[in-house]
């Protein structure tokens, strides 16, 4: 019998009805009438952040398919950050960028609704419905730019793409419901545990068919193809939020489904996503080495650091699955003040995102080129920044479990990493400036934002112990 309560899904109502307003605010709206729109997101995203804080260890479950156990809340309010910042961030570049504000936060909140459902669901059935929801809005949010080819382009190559992914998803869920007779994940894991079916070609193939569609979200070798492109056409700004949240709302998903319902399956899927989290550290670190345009490189950053959380996963211990909390939040901010910053120093008529613009930024912006410093090597994984405490936690996890090789190749690919993030921060501070223009002054809104992540990035470098303890706490009341 299903739950009557609703207080597991307030977190998404929230964000729901926020994207609601933003809508019949837009449509209601005179042309060139100023409408805080941006404004309307907030209120829904800090919302949506207190229900989650409210719920915290309260376990509540609605309509049977719908869990807010910790594990969800804490990748909820890593969410709630994500989108707040974007928001930030966007309130100075949606007009100069010429990106309709209405559809804009319209589109990041209904894909969010899709992300904590992700997050929350306990039924492979209702993950799907999120992973589309999700899906579909980011693909409109790629193609926003409707005046630029390259945009529509690259909007038009995610969705294909996705749309083929999800195919493979969809069939692992009917291998699955067919053979355990259900699509909970409670009652998956009982039924593969109870008649071990772990050496079943069926099952295997459905997993398999899982791995793939979870990979590509995640943008994991061999399903990354999507993503330099994907990330290049989209406006920074988006580029930025689905480089962390769908990140985070996959690699929660893949935990969820992986570390529970197939829990029982380890030693059979174990080996293959660690030969896919192996792959993507690799070629993540070696192609970005070889690119000149920013947002490319960090795209195959990105694909580099889904390498390091699949690591988490594989480990499969404790550390293992706190570590993927902690650096997702440690990412999110990281991530977001870089391509916050290639935003911010984009004009109209073109995005300043090749490696040669950010020559000499040093003399012409200052206190970018020091935040950007800082991104930089926090993605490298240098001390004192949380980047380095997320890349140890994770490596550390991997050695307890006995993956040494795993790690090694971690280790190693984060060194190779450094080449292209100190590349950056030399040319910024040893190249002479060019004649580019200069964008027009930071609103202190955009400033906010930067402020929160620089100061968020050394916080949990320097003083990580709070955001451990509360991911080893929340990873305690699932697995």
């Amino acid at each position: 019998m299903f739950s009557a309560s609703f207080d597991a899904v307030i977190p998404v109502l929230c964000l729901a009805m926020a994207g609601l307003a933003v809508m019949l605010a837009e449509s209601f709206r005179l042309k060139n009438e100023s409408m805080p729109l941006g404004g309307l997101a907030i209120i829904g995203l800090l919302g949506s952040g207190a229900a989650s804080v409210f719920l915290w260890d309260r376990n509540a479950t609605s309509f049977g398919v719908v869990t807010a156990d910790n594990f969800a809340l804490f990748v909820n309010l890593v969410l709630v950050a994500v989108g707040i910042l974007t928001v930030f961030f966007t309130s100075q570049t949606a007009a100069r960028d010429r990106l309709p504000a209405g559809e804009f936060y319209a589109l990041m909140l209904f894909s969010m609704v899709g992300m904590m459902l992700m997050v929350q669901a306990s039924d492979l059935l209702l993950m799907f419905l999120a992973l589309e929801t999700m899906s579909i809005a980011v693909y409109v949010l790629t193609g926003l730019r409707r005046d630029q080819i390259a945009s529509s382009e690259a909007a038009f190559k995610y969705f294909l793409l996705g749309a083929f992914a999800s195919s493979f998803f969809l069939y692992g869920i009917a291998f699955i419901y067919g053979l355990t007779g259900s699509t909970s994940l409670d009652r998956v894991g009982s039924v593969i545990a109870a008649q071990s079916m772990s050496g079943n070609p069926m099952i295997l193939l459905a997993v398999g068919l899982l791995i793939v569609g979870f990979g590509f979200k995640i943008a994991a070798v061999p399903f990354h193809m999507w993503s330099p492109d994907a990330y290049e056409g989209a406006p920074a700004v988006v580029t930025g939020f689905m480089s962390t949240g769908v990140k985070a709302a996959a690699i929660a998903g893949f935990a969820r489904v992986f570390l529970t319902a197939l829990e029982p399956m380890i030693n059979e899927w174990a080996p293959v996503v660690w030969t896919i989290a192996a792959a993507t550290m690799i070629v993540g670190t070696v192609l970005g080495v070889a690119q000149t345009s920013l947002k490319r490189m960090l795209a195959y950053s990105s694909i580099a650091h889904g390498g390091y959380l699949l690591a988490g996963l594989v480990a499969g211990n404790d550390v293992g699955k706190a570590a993927i909390l902690y650096y997702l939040a440690a990412y999110a901010l990281t991530n977001l003040g870089a391509f916050g910053i290639i935003a911010l120093l984009g004009s109209r008529e073109r995005a300043n995102d090749d490696l040669r613009d950010y020559a000499g930024l040093w003399y012409s912006h200052p206190g970018l080129a020091t935040l950007m410093t800082i991104f930089l090597l926090s993605l490298g994984g240098f001390p004192p920044t949380a980047g380095f405490i997320a890349k140890w936690y994770v490596f550390s996890a991997a050695v307890g479990a006995g993956y040494y090789g795993l790690a090694i190749i971690g280790v190693l690919s984060s060194v190779v990493s450094v080449f292209f993030y100190l590349r950056i921060v030399v040319m910024m501070y040893m190249s002479e400036r060019d004649a580019r223009p200069l964008p027009a002054p930071i609103g202190t809104i955009a400033l906010a934002a930067l402020a929160i992540s620089v100061v968020g990035v050394l916080y949990l470098g320097i003083l990580p112990t709070q955001l451990i303890d509360l991911a080893q706490a929340s990873v305690a009341t699932i697995f």
